[in-house]
């Protein structure tokens, strides 16, 4: 046993998650690593019986009534509030439904109208110039709709681009390339001292690390639940406003189910009290209650915020060991942050020929993923992960690179 698989022992030991792990279908017996939690998560083992459940009961036996005696019309608030103490918010500001493009343009003309608009000089939009490619096209399309002008900066820049015309600015919490922690604390400051509007996009940090969104004064946040939350493919995303902000709020998309009197059924719209005013149409109840299952592994007493960005870190830093370890020198370049302060939960590597060699690894067990044009990717899931799946990854990782 080598050096790296004595230390990957012991820290297996030593980890108060260890016995999380048995809550996932992972299919362990075929000695695979899944390093792409942060693309989507694995199968909560729970989560099959909760559907054949809504699906057979619910929907096949109560049908219609199941909107009432089942809780599905109150689910988006219900299961937003087992979000939000994950994100770091108060009960009654999270509300479940759509999906993340949909919530990022519900959240970034909501933004433009809460900060006054062109009518008050503020006729600009920042965004993060790396971020997701969606958000980027819907902060276009919002731009257009309120007339505001588009500017793209580096977060890091943000400070210094903000000024009176600032309407909102968009930014990713971590950056879905690199796995780059942005300063959520400082930049949010700053934003509201130039009298503007934040909105952070929380799909790569949510239930990896820390986010503190009522802490830190942010206005708006939307996420998705089908990465660190484990809520499965096309799960619906969430979309965050801050109670001191829910009165003004203003969504671009008013909807029956954000009505005030929604079976009035009357031909003038008035906006639901709190933070139900998020909702548009009828909720996606298969996937919303999956995802209600998918959250119960956080209400375990052993399962906590703290301890997976604990384990986040100590996962990332012997991951980035074994490379060091493993992987043959100047064959790849770490793009991710070594700095705990500045990584999220995940390690992108820069390789010449990565797409070839993903597809390598993917054969050799090591699911991770590839992203255009030299980036190797590894999501590092705390709930589930061990210490020796990072270890046999690190030395695949090397075996496929000297080969």
């Amino acid at each position: 046993m080598s050096d790296l698989q004595e230390r990957a022992k012991e820290l297996d030991a030593a980890d108060q998650l260890a016995g999380v792990r048995g809550e996932f279908v992972l299919g362990d017996d075929h000695g695979g690593v899944y390093l792409d939690g942060n693309s989507l998560g694995a199968l909560p083992a729970n989560v099959p019986g909760r559907v054949e459940d809504v699906v057979r009961r619910q929907w096949g036996e109560l049908r219609i009534r199941s909107w009432s005696e089942s809780g599905w019309w109150t689910a988006p608030e219900r299961i937003g509030d087992v979000i939000a103490p994950l994100v770091g918010a108060g009960e009654g500001q999270v509300v479940v439904g759509d999906s993340t493009s949909v919530n990022v343009f519900k959240a970034l003309v909501g933004a433009v109208r809460l900060a006054g608009g062109p009518g008050a000089g503020r006729d600009e939009i920042l965004v993060d110039a790396a971020t997701f490619p969606t958000d980027g096209y819907i902060a276009a399309s919002a731009a257009r709709m309120t007339g505001c002008s588009v500017r793209a900066v580096e977060p890091g820049e943000v400070p210094g681009a903000l000024s009176s015309r600032t309407a909102a600015v968009l930014l990713n919490h971590v950056d879905y390339r690199s796995g780059r922690l942005h300063d959520l604390p400082g930049l949010t400051a700053a934003i509201r001292a130039a009298g503007a509007v934040s909105v952070w996009d929380l799909c790569h940090s949510a239930g990896a690390l820390p986010v503190g969104l009522d802490e830190h004064g942010v206005d708006l946040a939307v996420g998705c639940t089908y990465k660190f939350l484990n809520g499965g493919p096309g799960s619906p995303a969430y979309l965050y406003v801050r109670r001191d902000h829910q009165a003004a709020f203003d969504s671009p998309l008013p909807g029956w189910n954000s009505h005030a009197e929604p079976f009035g059924m009357r031909s003038e719209y008035e906006a639901a009290d709190g933070v139900v005013r998020g909702r548009v149409g009828t909720p996606d109840i298969l996937s919303m209650l999956a995802l209600e299952a998918a959250l119960e592994v956080w209400s375990r007493p052993d399962v906590s915020v703290d301890a997976v960005r604990a384990k986040s870190l100590g996962l990332t830093d012997f991951f980035l060991e074994c490379v060091e370890a493993y992987v043959p020198g100047g064959r790849v370049e770490v793009v991710t942050p070594v700095g705990h302060g500045q990584r999220g939960s995940q390690v992108a590597l820069r390789c010449a020929d990565a797409g070839d060699v993903m597809g390598r690894l993917i054969g050799a067990g090591v699911v991770g993923d590839f992203r255009a044009p030299d980036i190797l990717r590894f999501g590092f899931t705390p709930l589930y992960l061990s210490y020796a799946d990072v270890e046999r990854a690190g030395a695949v990782l090397g075996r496929e690179l000297s080969a």
